[in-house]
């Protein structure tokens, strides 16, 4: 074949691109497919190419570019899909249970009296000592420690009344941990 023809006769060149192609890729299908790529290329940069010059090296050329980067995208690609993959878990507990059971705790805890679920949150949720949530309420220590003792409690008969309806055997299944105090019921 005569690689000097005057003219852009990409048809004359389409064996020599697929061989190589072929040579490339070691895939028929992904061998159409890059000859695909790099004629679309060859197409759209067709203002570049010297009339005159060699054809068929600047057509394999395209085809080489267009393979390496394909080839280099699907690296990257890989890599960001086995990072993405490594970040998420491959399982995952249902949720639902836990944000049902969370809802429960939150409305027994807005339930109490607004002194007691103050005093609670200060020392249970924030993480405040009994002296500084007793002077944010500017109320003694033992006042706090009382409503305190009296939040846990009502939250406590409201989890007894929850494990009235879980009780298995006899045996009752706590659902609520009552953080900064004692769960030890005394029977």
């Amino acid at each position: 074949m005569n690689t000097n023809r005057s003219g852009f006769d990409v048809v004359g060149e389409l064996g020599a691109l697929r061989r190589y192609a072929r040579v490339l890729t070691r895939d028929e299908a992904e061998a159409e497919d890059l000859v695909h790529d790099a004629l679309v290329r060859a197409y759209e940069r067709r203002g570049s190419f010297r009339g005159g010059g060699n054809l068929k090296g600047w057509l394999l050329a395209i085809v080489h570019n267009t393979f390496i980067s394909a080839r280099r995208a699907s690296r990257a690609r890989t890599t960001r899909d086995n990072h993405a993959a490594s970040l998420d878990p491959l399982h995952v507990e249902p949720s639902q249970d836990g944000v049902v059971r969370l809802d429960q705790v939150r409305r027994a805890f807005l339930r109490l009296p607004d002194e007691q679920r103050e005093a609670l949150h200060l020392v249970a949720i924030e993480g405040m000592s009994y002296q500084d949530a007793a002077a944010t309420l500017d109320v003694p220590v033992g006042t706090l420690m009382s409503r305190i003792g009296r939040a846990r409690a009502a939250l406590r008969a409201m989890e007894d009344a929850a494990d009235a309806a879980t009780t298995t055997g006899g045996d009752v299944i706590p659902h609520l941990r009552v953080v900064g105090g004692s769960d030890d019921r005394a029977n």
